[in-house]
């Protein structure tokens, strides 16, 4: 059984980025982030609607995280206040050494690396800091960027549910991505060989 602390927040650091906890002054971001038509397109979940919705988001994600059920982070660059994604684990499984990561990231800061350079943080913070064995992703399949991003991580596909979810009227799919603690020691260990 995982014995999992979050007290101090853990900030996470590198040449790009700070991975840092969410405040209610972050709720505008959050609000533009989840109620975007581009960003929320294989989210499968409703937009937020208004900012006091984010601060309530922000509240119930600081709410999980003192009792060490959740990790949020907010994604920002270095000496902003503003955030640009989001990044962290839930459904932990504290009795399997498992959680499920889930990521976001506004369109005006795709495609120059930014999820894959948190997501390495956040794996790493997973595995050596949290003690998991092992650490679930799932996507709508026709996500094909965010498929990409895990691939480079060492993820793989583990699993397909066909029409497993319903929103929005219609019965979606989901593609099951999983990644060994195991796995990625040697995915870093064949990158450094190279």
């Amino acid at each position: 059984m995982l014995n999992l602390n979050f007290h101090p927040f853990p900030i996470l650091e590198s040449e790009r980025l700070v991975l840092r906890k969410m405040i209610l002054t972050d709720a505008p971001q959050l609000f533009e982030l989840r109620s975007a038509e581009k960003t929320m397109r294989f989210i499968d979940k409703e937009k937020i609607a208004s900012v006091h919705v984010a601060q309530t988001m922000i509240q119930n994600m600081d709410a999980q995280m003192h009792q060490n059920l959740a990790i949020t982070w907010g994604i920002s660059l270095p000496r902003s206040p503003y955030i640009i994604g989001t990044i962290g684990f839930w459904r932990i499984e504290a009795e399997h050494h498992r959680a499920e990561i889930g990521y976001m990231l506004h369109p005006d800061f795709w495609n120059k690396g930014y999820i894959t350079e948190a997501l390495h943080l956040v794996i790493d913070y997973g595995f050596s800091i949290m003690k998991l064995h092992s650490i679930e992703a799932r996507i709508n399949p026709q996500n094909l960027a965010s498929r990409r991003v895990l691939e480079k991580q060492g993820f793989q596909q583990e699993g397909f549910f066909k029409e497993n979810y319903y929103f929005n009227g219609n019965f979606l799919d989901t593609a099951v991505f999983s990644l060994l603690q195991s796995s990625r020691v040697s995915v870093k260990d064949t990158a450094m060989n190279k």
